[in-house]
């Protein structure tokens, strides 16, 4: 087998002397272990409002002050949480509820947030800060998920969760629980039914009468037979 030569492995990585002939099998297994630290794996993070009984928005898709507090010692918080996200994900009907505030379509909802809108029905440009995606969302996810060491934001809708909870796709789920109950609307995964345990990380209430919940999602093996 034939040795790796010293220059290249002085300009590499600065290998000390003592290794300054080995075969390249020894070489790149030091390399790996001493020099090459792989990084954290992406993490998809459900980060949404909600109502005590589990609605994310009303029958008719409404998400305004008539269900969620939008004033009181909470939103500090959210601000500062959301500053943590390298990209947002979003359905077509959480995308559209901005332009009631004046958001026009291909602006982003969140400025220096990347945005991914899933959606078969908009409309828009793409440009480098919202990106419309019409193809098939968990494929899209799934290798989004790839790029190592991101915090990817799921701020809604419903549907869009569950099918990324049922492909099993979030890690982590925060709930902000309005104080409020209204007995129907659009539920926190959609159509899903599947069956998770979930961990308790934090637990944090306001003045406001708003409980936030940290979760991390544990989903449970298909047991064979």
């Amino acid at each position: 087998m034939k040795p790796v030569h010293t220059n290249f492995l002085n300009q590499t990585c600065c290998i000390p002397i003592a290794l300054l002939i080995v075969d390249r099998n020894s070489y790149f297994l030091y390399i790996s272990r001493h020099f090459f630290h792989p990084l954290p794996m992406s993490k998809l993070i459900y980060h949404v409002a909600t109502t005590v009984d589990h609605f994310i928005a009303g029958p008719q898709g409404q998400a305004d002050a008539s269900i969620f507090l939008y004033e009181g010692d909470h939103i500090p918080d959210f601000l500062t949480h959301i500053q943590q996200y390298n990209s947002v994900l979003m359905g077509g009907k959480t995308y559209e509820f901005g332009y009631q505030f004046g958001l026009q379509p291909g602006e982003p909802g969140y400025k220096g947030i990347k945005h991914y809108v899933f959606s078969t029905s908009l409309n828009f440009n793409s440009n480098p800060e919202v990106e419309l995606v019409k193809g098939n969302a968990v494929e899209f996810v799934r290798k989004l998920k790839l790029v190592p060491d991101q915090k990817i934001w799921l701020c809604g809708g419903g549907q869009l969760a569950g099918s990324l909870l049922d492909a099993e796709l979030i890690d982590e789920l925060i709930l902000k629980v309005n104080p409020v109950v209204i007995g129907e609307g659009i539920p926190l995964f959609g159509d899903s039914s599947k069956l998770i345990d979930l961990h308790l990380l934090d637990c944090k209430t306001y003045n406001s009468g708003v409980v936030l919940l940290s979760y991390q999602i544990k989903y449970r093996k298909n047991k064979a037979g």
